[in-house]
């Protein structure tokens, strides 16, 4: 009888469960269990946790946007072909034979201990991406180097290391709340503007949303993320650029001004002062008041190979009605 009770109200509690609550116990469990290999890993090779974690978390995000890649779906993220993992002259392309992979110079490693390389083993990749690593150093510059010969691109090598001092800063994964970028209480009005026509500077698309509102208002970054780009552009005045751990680059356009203090490398969280609501831009430094003032707010995806803007509005409309949730709950 006892045992019959104890299944009811298990069986309660969880029906009593929303799906968002349960989609969020879901995330967190994934979020412990990534964060606990990564410090592993970083036991065996003193290679610090939150390099693992950018790595991983880079290369998930590619497979996401990229067609030409496999969408992941294990704990890990990181992809190897099998060429590369077994080695490119590898008679066998799925070997897991850590010797023979070893003698044709592939990149597989058995991770776990269990006599195999094998590419669907989370910890096996993970060890195979840090013994690569290892071949250069565990110092920041020598990481650098190492992603470096590995991505061949500057960019790809400045996001990770973005990344990885997010992480390193804040501790931890769960990276992924997003605040209105301006407070809800303010007078301002938006609608979805991405693709019009702009003539300023030449024929151009509108690669944003505008967001009306009085001059001076607060602007706020939406996401947790690091200041790429602070200065002036003669299309966008005064802007800032900010990345977030997910790969997307927001985008603030026409500021009043900036922050006291804030300056590129700065790690920012949701809801953060960076700015002000102006009108400048359309001009050298300093023109202001051609137009009427707004935020002028785009977000920007990189696959790895280049950059492209996407609509913003309806990732507006969501963090708008999520932090009047959240602020209703306060209450």
């Amino acid at each position: 009888m006892k045992n019959v009770i104890v299944l009811f109200l298990s069986f309660f509690l969880v029906c009593s469960l929303s799906p968002s609550k349960i989609k969020a116990e879901e995330e967190k469990d994934i979020y412990t269990e990534r964060l606990q290999l990564y410090k592993k890993v970083e036991a065996v090779t003193q290679i610090p946790w939150y390099y693992f974690a950018a790595i991983d978390q880079y290369e998930r995000n590619i497979r996401q946007v990229r067609r030409d890649l496999p969408k992941p779906t294990g704990l890990i993220g990181i992809y190897f072909q099998p060429e590369q993992w077994s080695g490119l002259l590898n008679p066998n392309p799925r070997d897991e034979n850590p010797s023979s992979i070893q003698f044709f110079d592939g990149i597989g490693f058995d991770g776990d201990g269990d006599g195999k390389a094998s590419l669907s083993n989370d910890e096996d990749v993970l060890h195979a991406f840090a013994n690569y690593l290892l071949s250069y150093g565990i110092d920041h510059d020598n990481i650098k180097i190492g992603l470096w010969n590995y991505y061949k691109r500057d960019k790809t090598v400045g996001i990770i290391v973005g990344k990885a001092q997010i992480y390193k800063h804040l501790g931890r994964l769960d990276l992924d709340a997003h605040s209105f970028p301006v407070p809800l209480r303010s007078n301002h009005s938006y609608k979805n503007t991405w693709g019009d026509a702009r003539g300023w500077g030449g024929r151009r698309i509108h690669e944003g949303t505008d967001i009306f509102a009085d001059y001076g208002v607060p602007v706020r970054a939406t996401s947790y993320g690091i200041v790429e780009m602070k200065g002036w552009n003669r299309y966008g005045g005064w802007r800032i650029g900010i990345r977030d751990i997910n790969n997307t680059y927001h985008y603030f356009a026409h500021l009043s001004g900036f922050a006291k203090d804030l300056k590129v490398g700065q790690i920012v969280e949701p809801g953060m002062l960076i700015g002000g609501v102006g009108s400048s831009g359309y001009g050298p430094p300093g023109t202001s008041g051609k137009f009427p003032p707004h935020l002028h707010y785009g977000m920007y995806k990189d696959n790895g190979y280049t950059e492209w803007s996407y609509d913003p509005y309806p990732h507006l409309r969501l963090w708008e009605r999520q932090e009047r949730i959240r602020n209703r709950q306060k209450r």
